[in-house]
């Protein structure tokens, strides 16, 4: 089994599919697509695919050491939109292929008038250990 992390970017979905942002949409589809997360997180947690999730608030700040003193804090170092993070799902497999599955599935939650979002998802494997290597 690996682990994956899926991030869910609220940037939504390529033109011209289904990509009016999520603060257009009306309280039931925004329902719907909470409804079909709950439902995919669900299954797989049947399967024993599922590890954790959660929905994340569009706010957020960047924080870092800057030497001694108070960190400096910023609205992000972002390269060309603000690209934050709505949410996220740890997944453990048994193949990078399955993990692209099931990625590919998620994108299709619905949004607004209830057709599939098509949105892009990231999908990063869980950093493994080094092997030991003595002599």
């Amino acid at each position: 089994m690996a682990k994956y992390l899926l991030l869910k970017h609220y940037r939504g979905a390529p033109e011209p599919v289904n990509s009016a942002p999520m603060d257009q949409w009306t309280p039931e589809e925004i329902s719907a697509h909470m409804r079909y997360m709950q439902n995919f997180a669900d299954r797989l947690e049947k399967s024993g695919e599922f590890v954790d999730g959660q929905a994340l608030a569009p706010e957020g700040t960047w924080v870092r050491y800057d030497g001694e003193g108070k960190p400096p804090v910023t609205d992000g170092p972002f390269a060309e939109t603000k690209d934050l993070i709505a949410g996220w799902m740890v997944i453990d497999v048994d193949s990078y292929e399955r993990a692209v599955e099931l990625a590919g599935e998620l994108s299709a939650a619905p949004g607004a008038g209830g057709r599939p979002i098509h949105e892009w998802l990231e999908l990063r494997p869980f950093l493994t250990a080094s092997p030991n290597v003595t002599d």
